[in-house]
Formats: C-alpha cells, sequence, structure tokens
C-alpha cells in the first residue's frame, strides 16, 4: 500500500519506535503502513465513528496486521493514557478541533505529536504557544490542487509568534514556501474583506488581519 503525499509527511516525521496513537484515523492508512515498515513499536487507531474503525480494522486484517493494533471508539483520545504511546498524530480535522482534543488530554506535552489541521490555523498555533507546547518544524505537502501543513509539537516553550506566523508558521526552507504563501495570503486578503463588509466591524480583528497580511506579503518578498 501507499501513502498519499499528505498523509506520508505525517508518517515521515514519526519517531522510529515509537508508539503511537492515530487520532481520526479513518481507514487506518497510517499505523498500518508504518507498523508493515517496522517503524512502529505499537499501535492505537481511534475513531470517534464505527464505521471509519471498522474501515481500519479491515485494512489491517487485509494486510496481516489486525492483531498488532488496539482499536478504539471514542472522542479524541479519551480512551487512550498517556502510558500507552509516545506520540500522537491529528490529521485531517479542524484546528479547533484538534487543540479541543489537546486540551483534554494535557499528558500529549509529554509526547511527540503530528498536527495535521485542516482549517484553523491561527487558532491553532495560538493555542499551542499559549499552553505549554512548542511547535519544533513544520513541513508543507502537496495532494492534488491542495497544500497541506504538517506540524511536529512537543512540550515546551517557544518564541511568541508573529501575526503573520500565526497564520503561515515558519517552513523557511521548504520547495512549496512560495506557493503556501501566496495561497495564504488570498485567505488572508478574503477574511480582511469580509471583516471590511460587516455591519458590526471589530476594529481589533481588522488590525489583526492587516498586519498579518503585511507580514505575509514581506515573508514572500524575502523568498
Amino acid at each position: 500500500m501507499e501513502l498519499t503525499p499528505r498523509l506520508r509527511a505525517v508518517a515521515d516525521q514519526v519517531p522510529q519506535g515509537s508508539r503511537l496513537a492515530d487520532v481520526g484515523t479513518d481507514h487506518g492508512y497510517l499505523p498500518v503502513w508504518l507498523i508493515l515498515r517496522g517503524m512502529l513499536s505499537g499501535a492505537i487507531a481511534a475513531d470517534l465513528r464505527s464505521g471509519p474503525l471498522e474501515r481500519a480494522r479491515q485494512t489491517a486484517r487485509q494486510h496481516g496486521v489486525e492483531e498488532r493494533i488496539s482499536f478504539r471508539q471514542c472522542d479524541g483520545l479519551s480512551a487512550i493514557g498517556g502510558n500507552e504511546v509516545d506520540a500522537v498524530a491529528l490529521a485531517g480535522m479542524g484546528g479547533d478541533t484538534i487543540a479541543s482534543i489537546l486540551a483534554a488530554a494535557p499528558w500529549t506535552r509529554g509526547k511527540t505529536l503530528l498536527l495535521q489541521p485542516m482549517t484553523g490555523f491561527p487558532s491553532l498555533r495560538h493555542f499551542l504557544q499559549s499552553h505549554g507546547y512548542c511547535i519544533l518544524d513544520e513541513r508543507i505537502a502537496r495532494e492534488g490542487g491542495r497544500l497541506y501543513t504538517i506540524w511536529r509539537a512537543t512540550g515546551g516553550q517557544m518564541d511568541p509568534l508573529s501575526r503573520a506566523e500565526l497564520w503561515v508558521g515558519q517552513q523557511r526552507e521548504d520547495p512549496l514556501r512560495g506557493a503556501y504563501l501566496d495561497r495564504m495570503a488570498g485567505k488572508v486578503e478574503r477574511a480582511l474583506a469580509g471583516r471590511l463588509a460587516s455591519r458590526n466591524r471589530e476594529e481589533g480583528e481588522i488590525q489583526a488581519l492587516w498586519e498579518a497580511l503585511e507580514g505575509i506579503r514581506h515573508m514572500r518578498k524575502e523568498l
């Protein structure tokens, strides 16, 4: 089996020999792929719904690794103990959802976290820096016509992020950085236009978006 570029970018940052919890596992491709390549010493595949969890079982059964994965139907990490895993993958969900899962499991500060948010990038980065987490690395993956960011984080303190960095992070050496900055500038521009057109204008939000947009434009010029 092969992983999509998005999941492969997550897999590439999982520490060798770790015990992984894949939250929102869906088809279970990530833990199965890693086990087949001898990367994990154990894995938990978790999902809120029974349907995706059963699909994950089928994937594991098809590749002969069902007995090496524990399957948990639960909300986030609610049925997973901190002593069971070394790494946690939270991929393919909104940033606010990821933040709420981490907030409910403070033991995650002692683990390697692989985060791939689909939305809510500024709010998730703000949550991490204000709740004792540190983003160690960010990478970009292209899949189809979309660009995805994958963050490796753990417990610790990091330098305060600028308004622009809350939106686009710090993947300075990534070859897709320029394309990503262009796309995110477009997102901020649309968000700013929406705020400016609103009847109930929040000047603080507008100023924050202006600062973010100017910062992203400056980053683009530096490339």
